[in-house]
C-alpha cells in the first residue's frame, strides 16, 4: 500500500493453525495490537500506519484503514471488535468502515482498556479538561453503553 504517511516501521505476525501449519504476515507500521475473532473469523491487526482486518482462515487481507487514531482494542466474549483512541471508544460493525462511536456521561481523554468482568470491559480515563478527575469505567457489550465504575483516585485512600 503506497501513502505519503508510511513510516519505515514494520510488524511481522506469526500465525499458527490447529495443525500447526505457519504463516508470516508482514504488515506496515509499528506494532500496537492483535485481536481474533473466532466468531466473525477476523483477525485485526493495529499498526501506527494502518488498521488492517484480515480472514482468519485465509489470513488475506480483506480491508485496510491508513493512518488509524486508534491506540488500542479488544475483541468482547461475544467476539466484537472495540478500539478506543485518545477520547472515544468505538464498536465496528461489519467492517472497518463501520464505526460507531459509544456514548460516555462525559468527554473522556486518556482512555487505557484494563480488564473483563463477564461482558464488562473496565477501563481508565480521565474527564477532558478536568484532569484531577479519573475515573474507572465500565463498557457493558450486551447493552453498549459507559458508565462510571468507582473514582480511581478514592481507589487508593
Amino acid at each position: 500500500m503506497k501513502s505519503p504517511w508510511n513510516s519505515q516501521s514494520w510488524t511481522w505476525i506469526k500465525f499458527t493453525d490447529g495443525y500447526g501449519a505457519e504463516t508470516v504476515g508482514q504488515f506496515r507500521g509499528f506494532p500496537k495490537d492483535v485481536k481474533i475473532s473466532k466468531r466473525l473469523n477476523d483477525v485485526i491487526v493495529l499498526t501506527s500506519d494502518y488498521l488492517y482486518r484480515l480472514d482468519f482462515s485465509t489470513y488475506n487481507i480483506i480491508e485496510t484503514e491508513d493512518q488509524p487514531v486508534y491506540q488500542g482494542m479488544e475483541v468482547t466474549p461475544d467476539g466484537f471488535f472495540i478500539f478506543y483512541d485518545c477520547d472515544e471508544v468505538f464498536k465496528m460493525g461489519k467492517s472497518i468502515s463501520e464505526m460507531e462511536k459509544i456514548q460516555s456521561p462525559f468527554k473522556m481523554a486518556h482512555i487505557s482498556f484494563k480488564n473483563w468482568n463477564g461482558h464488562k470491559l473496565e477501563f481508565e480515563c480521565e474527564e477532558f479538561m478536568n484532569w484531577s478527575r479519573c475515573e474507572i469505567m465500565e463498557l457493558d457489550t450486551s447493552t453498549w453503553t459507559i458508565s462510571v465504575k468507582k473514582n480511581a483516585s478514592q481507589q487508593n485512600l
